[in-house]
């Protein structure tokens, strides 16, 4: 009786379809865990009659076949993203959108969707559960990360010390003023002495990175015109009579500069170097073995208007040394490296992998995904990009295993390998009953 094995095969497949449905709901909760599905074909059936053509006036027949059962089609990798849930915590990622981390044994590679990392030892970001380390690009001295070269364990050298910066004017990419001011002065201000100045204070940096502290004295001249004056606060010395001394008496380091605004209360753009300072502190005035520190103070964007007068500093290229305290990860994979002077550098790059056909991998356990010859090769480059998807830092991809969906197979896996069993049940009193026709 062919029923019995058609009943079989059923039973037989069933079975296996409970294995993946078992397998996805064991998996509910493992970090980004793709769900898999099993699709069944039938066998081929024996021909009992074949079709005819019309012919003679009759018209054609169809073909008459009794199926052979059934055989498991495949088993896919349903890729779709996992929903991200917030951790808090700076080495956990997730990708949102398509792509996977590369991580290496040190010879081979393979790619995961698993962002649970950590930083060992030797400061290497890490799989801490596999020992896998996480691929990327390694940032040079001045920052720049070549992602034409093969990749590279990501580090996160903590307590890596970053040398002073002096402030200074900057010629690469672009000229940029050493140090940038702005703010507005109050066009009510008189022009008599001493209610005609107005003074803030910044801090530059030598070469060695000592602060030093530079009070700018805004003076109105005129209408529409101030004058800009800057002196380098030097230590208070005692004069001879053992009075206190004054910190900015005797200052060797003096800037000087004006401030040309239009009736509109705009600076007037028209005249050259408005609004430009230039500093020039020689060594000797330093007093500390650096070099001397020359740099320009940019103004042009303050403005003259009715109110009170103010001004902040929005940016400098100098700085103290420093070590690497933290880190932070953007949403295109660039690794920034903060520093304990406030410093902020690029110290690598995360690299995420591409495939043709994503569905073709081939699981290798702990999360692990390897090339078949089915998905293609990976195509590794920068994240965002060519369909890649971003990073998402602090946050881990859950499974997308549906739980209802997969409840749901279970009734089906069952009542199908239930129902082909009661086949075989019909079947066995079929031919009980053949046995009993000769009694």
């Amino acid at each position: 009786m062919r029923a019995l094995f058609s009943a079989i095969s059923g039973m037989k497949n069933h079975m296996s379809y409970m294995d993946v449905v078992g397998n996805n709901i064991a998996n509910v909760n493992t970090i980004a865990y793709k769900s898999s599905r099993a699709t069944f074909q039938d066998i081929l059936g024996q021909t009992v009659r074949g079709a005819s053509t019309p012919q003679a006036g009759r018209g054609g027949t169809n073909p008459a076949q009794i199926g052979l059962g059934m055989q498991l089609g495949g088993i896919d990798n349903i890729m779709t993203q996992g929903s991200l849930q917030s951790t808090g915590k700076l080495t956990d990622f997730a990708v949102q959108g398509d792509g996977f981390f590369v991580v290496s044994d040190g010879t081979r590679n393979f790619y995961t969707r698993d962002g649970a990392f950590d930083i060992d030892v030797e400061g290497t970001l890490v799989n801490p559960v596999t020992g896998l380390t996480v691929m990327g690009w390694v940032a040079d001295a001045t920052g720049a990360v070549d992602t034409e070269s093969p990749l590279q364990a990501l580090q996160i050298p903590f307590g890596t010390r970053i040398s002073a910066q002096a402030t200074q004017d900057l010629t690469l990419p672009a000229p940029k003023a050493g140090m940038v001011m702005a703010g507005n002065l109050d066009a009510g201000t008189p022009t008599v002495a001493p209610d005609n100045e107005i003074t803030t204070t910044v801090t530059a940096y030598d070469s060695l990175g000592n602060a030093k502290t530079i009070r700018v004295i805004f003076t109105k001249t005129a209408t529409n015109t101030w004058d800009v004056t800057a002196m380098h606060d030097i230590p208070d010395v005692p004069g001879p009579d053992a009075t206190p001394g004054n910190a900015f008496d005797d200052a060797v380091t003096i800037a000087n500069g004006t401030l040309s605004f239009l009736p509109t209360g705009t600076l007037d753009t028209g005249i050259a170097n408005n609004g430009m300072v230039s500093f020039t502190i020689p060594a000797a005035a330093l007093g500390t073995g650096a070099d001397p520190l020359a740099f320009t103070l940019d103004l042009t964007t303050f403005s003259q208007y009715a109110g009170a007068s103010q001004s902040n500093l929005q940016s400098q290229t100098g700085s103290a040394a420093g070590a690497l305290v933290s880190f932070a990860v953007g949403s295109t994979g660039e690794v920034t490296g903060i520093y304990s002077n406030g410093a902020n550098r690029i110290i690598g790059q995360l690299a995420l992998a591409s495939f043709t056909n994503p569905g073709g991998l081939q699981r290798q356990g702990q999360n692990l995904w390897a090339p078949s010859s089915n998905s293609g090769e990976a195509i590794v480059g920068l994240p965002n990009t060519n369909g890649r998807g971003s990073v998402s830092t602090g946050t881990l991809e859950s499974s997308n295993v549906d739980l209802a969906q997969q409840f749901t197979n279970v009734i089906l896996a069952q009542r199908g390998f239930q129902s082909s069993s009661r086949v075989i049940t019909a079947g066995d009193q079929m031919l009980q009953d053949l046995v009993n026709i000769i009694r």
